[in-house]
């Protein structure tokens, strides 16, 4: 009984020190890695270009086009961040989009007075679960 446990005691540890290896060198997860860094620079390469668009306009427009560019980069890299990690960090990026979103709306809201800014706030609220 003794010799045996021994063996399988060497086994588990064998077979623990082989799946470990066969993680570490996961070519999938590097490829993920690689795909991700990709992601989000051209993320980043797309922002400075639309930051750069938006540098024409003037007043509430140029602040809208500013939180329109800066949610579509948090969407991008939430994505990516999603698509690097697994389905549960799915759940984290709908939540960032939905963040990003809110602002542009209220952003939006800002050229609005009265009552009417107030309804548009309330739909954005409604609308983006804030």
């Amino acid at each position: 009984m003794d010799k045996y446990i021994r063996t399988a005691g060497v086994t588990l540890a064998a077979l623990c020190l082989f799946a470990g290896s066969a993680f570490a060198t996961d070519p999938t997860k590097t490829d993920r890695e690689n795909q991700y860094k990709a992601a989000v620079a051209h993320a980043d390469e797309e922002y400075t270009a639309a930051k750069d668009a938006c540098k024409q306009r003037q007043g509430n427009d140029k602040d809208v086009c500013m939180k329109e560019a800066k949610a579509q980069h948090t969407a991008a890299v939430a994505d990516a961040k999603a698509a690097r990690k697994s389905t549960t960090a799915m759940a984290g990026a709908h939540e960032d989009k939905m963040d990003a979103d809110y602002k542009v709306a209220k952003e939006k809201c800002d050229s609005l007075s009265g009552d009417a800014k107030d309804a548009c706030i309330r739909d954005a609220k409604l609308k983006y679960h804030q």
